[in-house]
């Protein structure tokens, strides 16, 4: 379906690679610190992966910063958590657009602080002629409620039968499907993030904590991914890039 191979495209010279930032509060709590020593540790973690991804073939960065399920912490932990996104959008959208990184907010918009949101929409703006890197910052996210989102938009081409196609371009037209997703801080799970982009993603865990992840823990990654056979379905000998496989193809 060329829907498909137009959202693959977009990303044809580089690598999507998404990543579940776990750890911050063990690591703070190992060392006898706040929570929010982790977060702000994380930041920075954050900081020199962004440097580095273009670097190493990363055209696109998604990472998960606030689930929907989030809410759930204390109110403390997350008022330091928006916080820390505006300060980090404030301080670094600047030196973002030097560099050739777009941002892009995924995730509901109507529960983030108006305060936030107005960094977001600036940032935004402000780098919206990167092409070096499109950094996504997933916000407020569920990969089941974008699903279900992106459903609701799309009804005249579900009923005419073409459901999975109508959906796969309107999740992956922005980015494309993510060919690695990574999960630091020993967990083992998607825990609800990018579940359709990651449908054919190779998957990555480490107990590094997210605030001790650096240039160095990215390159190991990406080593082993470069090292893996992607069959995308098909058999080994027959086995094509997934940007070749029409949606609804081989399975």
């Amino acid at each position: 379906m060329s829907n498909n191979l137009t959202s693959q495209s977009k990303k044809s010279d580089g690598l999507h690679v998404a990543v579940i930032m776990d750890g911050n509060g063990r690591w703070a709590a190992r060392r006898g610190l706040p929570r929010v020593a982790g977060h702000r540790a994380g930041v920075a973690a954050l900081k020199r992966i962004v440097e580095h991804a273009p670097d190493v073939g990363v055209c696109v960065l998604t990472v998960y910063a606030f689930s929907c399920d989030n809410w759930a912490r204390p109110a403390a932990e997350v008022q330091s958590l928006f916080w820390l996104m505006r300060a980090f959008l404030r301080l670094e959208t600047e030196r973002l657009r030097r560099k050739s990184v777009r941002v892009q907010i995924i995730g509901r918009r109507d529960r983030v602080p108006a305060a936030v949101l107005r960094e977001v929409n600036r940032t935004e703006f402000v780098t919206a002629a990167g092409r070096r890197l499109l950094l996504r910052v997933a916000i407020d996210y569920s990969a089941r409620e974008a699903i279900a989102r992106a459903a609701s938009l799309i009804p005249e081409r579900a009923e005419m039968g073409d459901a999975r196609g109508a959906l796969q371009y309107e999740l992956t037209r922005e980015a494309g499907e993510v060919d690695l997703l990574i999960r630091t801080g020993g967990e083992k799970r998607l825990s609800d993030f990018l579940l359709w982009e990651s449908a054919y993603a190779e998957l990555y865990f480490t107990d590094c904590m997210w605030p001790e992840f650096g240039p160095a823990q990215l390159d190991a990654a990406l080593a082993e991914f470069r090292h893996r056979e992607r069959r995308f379905g098909a058999v080994p000998d027959a086995a094509v890039p997934r940007s070749a496989i029409a949606v609804g193809g081989a399975r």
